[in-house]
């Protein structure tokens, strides 16, 4: 991969694998339908569409919640007002990253950025068509000035599944934190997410041009998605044919930093089994940093766990702090970890057929993502358990 560096201490390392709407569509996945029979209410008085009104503060009230109702307002064409935007938070309002992905849902959507600042905590969008293949390039630092916080993986994460409907392939260049301690890291999303996601049909392919490690440290990421369909999952048992790998993604650092993660990470994951691939990854970066990401593929089910370098720790802490979440998920029985089961809501609404799936950990952001899609679809989606608790989500979609 260009601008990485690439070493596995495995004696063997898995081979690589990288390719680099219309009213017809709402009929296909059975949204117009599904529309037709939703609660409306006129958000602004006029005669036009009506808009689903959102608290921005329910449940977690958080990002993922903003994130979560502007993709489903692009997917419905429902025309959308949410009020109180990160009402959940100690800081509420919208940040440089919700800006970042508000401009990703306008411009595959072909609708004019709205006249909102940073701060702001109400919004009406009302896309003009429905989502269809794009070439963007979307900077966090435009929004905010100096070197604001915000992911890059998070705004790939959040519009791939959007896009992944879409007519046309999408090209994107997103440019923001690619690992750091409190989102979901490059190396998780490559090798965690996007891989269930491909599983059921959704591809996105990315590449990571250069690292930003922790808040404010920008990197760069360019991905391809493929538009295509999207199939139900059922992932009730995890399966026995298991894949366990760790990447150790670093970059200005001094040498053996890397290397004693790795032969850690080797020995640690070896009382799981033997099939471990371990990889070293230098990469460019315009700041140092290491990051430490565990994985599993068990065929069905996925999972990781990911943690963050800082000044003053030794790495060797850092390697444990990782394998201490991916065990919390691997030594349960449940198919994807706590942070994969929101993740997996989306596409398994826009799916042909049902999805279940389960998941060590209830959330209160994987109750809060199915709250907001049931204000514009009425799907049954059925979470068994209680929140910190380990469940079982089902997601009744049928054959659309």
């Amino acid at each position: 991969m260009p601008h990485a560096n690439r070493r596995s201490t495995a004696p063997s390392r898995s081979t690589k694998s990288r390719s680099s709407q219309s009213s017809s569509w709402c009929s296909r996945t059975g949204f117009a339908s599904l529309n037709s029979r939703s609660s409306r209410t006129e958000a602004d008085g006029s005669s036009g569409p009506a808009a689903v009104r959102i608290n921005g503060s329910y449940g977690e009230g958080g990002g993922a919640l903003f994130r979560t109702v502007l993709s489903l307002s692009a997917l419905t064409q429902r025309p959308v007002q949410i009020d109180r935007i990160r009402g959940g938070l100690r800081k509420p309002g919208m940040n440089a990253e919700d800006l970042a992905f508000l401009k990703l849902v306008c411009d595959c959507t072909l609708t004019e950025m709205p006249e909102v600042n940073l701060g702001d905590d109400t919004l009406l969008l009302a896309p003009r068509r429905l989502p269809k293949g794009t070439t963007t390039s979307v900077d966090v630092g435009t929004f905010e000035k100096g070197s604001p916080s915000g992911s890059a993986c998070v705004l790939l994460t959040g519009i791939a599944p959007v896009l992944g409907r879409a007519l046309g392939y999408s090209e994107l260049h997103l440019v923001g934190e690619t690992h750091g301690a409190n989102m979901i890291s490059f190396d998780a999303m490559e090798r965690s997410l996007f891989a269930a996601w491909r599983r059921m049909g959704l591809v996105s392919i990315p590449v990571l041009k250069r690292a930003g490690f922790g808040a404010g440290n920008h990197g760069e990421i360019l991905a391809d998605i493929e538009p295509g369909r999207i199939e139900g999952v059922h992932w009730a048992k995890r399966g026995s044919d298991i894949h366990l790998g760790a990447t150790v993604t670093y970059g200005e650092l001094e040498d053996g930093i890397a290397e004693r993660a790795g032969a850690r990470l080797e020995a640690q994951l070896q009382k799981y089994g033997e099939n471990v691939d371990v990889e070293i990854v230098q990469v460019a970066t315009r700041e140092p940093g290491i990051h430490v990401t565990v994985y599993a593929d068990c065929q069905p089910g996925f999972g990781s766990a990911q943690a963050a370098g800082r000044r003053g720790t030794r790495i060797e802490h850092v390697v444990d702090q990782a394998m201490a979440g991916f065990a919390e998920w691997y030594e349960s029985d449940a198919t994807v970890d706590m942070f994969l089961a929101d993740q997996l809501l989306l596409p398994a609404v826009l799916a042909v057929g049902d999805s279940t799936f389960t998941t060590p950990q209830i959330t209160r952001r994987l109750q809060t993502m199915a709250w907001a899609i049931k204000q514009f679809i009425p799907i049954p989606i059925t979470i068994r358990g209680t929140e910190g608790g380990p469940g079982t989500i089902t997601i009744q979609r049928g054959s659309g």
